[in-house]
């Protein structure tokens, strides 16, 4: 694996830097010269724009530290998903790498590939630990280890284009339950506009839907009982309902063609080209979407509106329960104190707040928040900030065998080749075998 050097001009400094200290060592009749301590970055992002902000901070923390090299290298998502496993096992393992929580990074610790971060968050009487939210720390704690440093929160909503909606005579205020959203989905159809862009190919981008309607129907209350195994489990009635629900918006054949192949790049750019009126993704859906449309503009920020998962009528959850990530980075054993000070470096409040400005993230680092400038985030950041219950992905917070069961049943049920009742079953039996 090629890890990539964050800063040309930097390397020259540094040799010069380890030449002279050689020189001193020699005079000195010391035996070796400075050591540069190597940090191997390992991500998934796309946009370069955030990369180039990453490599401000690198370039920033290595000036300070000449002594360190930060090296970064890219895996595309799926491939990332892919290789991961192996490479934890491997000699050529990065110091830490993007996690999205949950069961996967649970399972991870459990292989002892990570590192238990909870003594530098400890340090110092907690100073690290409290530089980020509690919310964030506990979502990365297992058995009451930390297995990865905080780095941000994600919201999952629905995004749509205003003009489409104008067009169509539906009003995103009114959009309140599930029932008044299949109404708008009928509006945009008849209209001639497909109403919504999905991404089948992947598969995980259905599983929000089925997701969040399982925490519509049945709460936080129904979820963590199948979570642990106990009455029902995911065979659960208010479960069952949840995929009912997503079968009747399947009917209504509410995606744009070929929907079943189609990537989240692809589907970002079938929003961004206004060629389907809404996309249910995630925070920064407003910069991706530009970034996926054809022309590499998309659609304006003005342009653009948000609203929160509507709520069903008689379930058990409520609408200001929101599913989204709450990201990290995963510390791996042989990582070394430079990393772990460097990936503190990376989440401070000033680099966090810089990085929110960006529209990067909403921040998890204490007093970061101001940051959060653009609009579209700030009104993720306003929802998060009035959870009432705020839940990992499912298919993280499930595990990688069960989650992949998850992604796999949300589309066969929504493109009407399972039925809710066999998607159960089949996320019970995955779930059992994983006892």
């Amino acid at each position: 694996m090629t890890y990539i050097r964050t800063n040309a001009a930097l390397r020259a400094k540094r040799i010069a830097f380890l030449a002279a200290a050689a020189g001193i060592s020699v005079m000195l009749g010391a035996g070796a010269a400075c050591a540069t301590t190597v940090v191997k970055w390992l991500h998934l992002e796309l946009d370069p724009a955030y990369v180039a902000k990453w490599e401000e901070i690198a370039k920033a923390y290595e000036e300070k530290h000449p002594d360190v090299d930060i090296q970064m290298q890219f895996l595309e998502n799926e491939a990332f998903k892919a290789k991961l496993p192996t490479l934890l096992q491997s000699d050529d393992l990065p110091d830490f790498f993007f996690s999205w929580g949950g069961g996967v990074l649970k399972q991870q610790s459990e292989t002892g590939a990570l590192q238990d971060v909870t003594a530098a968050l400890n340090a110092d009487g907690g100073k690290l630990r409290n530089a980020y939210s509690a919310a964030s720390v506990s979502g990365l704690t297992f058995d009451g280890k930390v297995w990865a440093m905080p780095y941000k929160v994600g919201l999952v909503s629905f995004f749509y284009n205003k003009e489409l909606f104008a067009k169509a005579g539906v009003k995103a205020e009114d959009i309140k339950t599930w029932a008044s959203f299949l109404e708008a989905v009928k509006k945009l159809k008849d209209a001639g506009i497909v109403p919504i862009a999905g991404g089948g190919g992947e598969k995980w981008p259905i599983h929000f839907y089925w997701s969040y309607l399982v925490m519509r129907e049945g709460g936080e209350k129904v979820f963590d009982a199948a979570k642990k195994g106990e009455g029902e489990g995911f065979l659960d009635p208010a479960i069952i309902k949840a995929g009912e629900d997503l079968a009747e918006l399947g009917k209504l054949e509410p995606f744009q063609p070929g929907y079943l192949g189609a990537t989240w790049p692809q589907t970002l750019g079938v929003f961004g080209d206004g060629k389907a009126a809404m996309i249910l993704g995630f925070e920064n859906t407003e910069a991706n979407q530009r970034k996926n449309a054809g022309d590499g503009k998309g659609l304006s920020p003005e342009n653009i509106g948000r609203f929160n998962f509507p709520a069903v009528e008689g379930g058990a959850g409520k609408v200001t329960d929101t599913l989204g990530g709450l990201n990290g980075w995963a510390v791996t054993k042989k990582a070394s104190k430079e990393a772990i000070d460097f990936l503190a470096f990376l989440t401070n409040a000033e680099n966090e707040r810089s990085m929110a400005k960006a529209a990067m993230l909403l921040p998890v680092a204490v007093g970061a928040d101001d940051g959060v400038t653009n609009s579209l985030l700030a009104q993720s950041a306003k929802q998060l900030a009035a959870s009432t219950w705020h839940q990992n992905y499912f298919d993280q917070d499930l595990g990688a065998a069960v989650g992949r069961v998850v992604n796999d049943v949300s589309v066969e049920i929504v493109s009407g080749q399972m039925s809710s009742q066999d998607g159960a079953q089949q996320i019970q039996d995955a779930f059992e075998l994983e006892q």
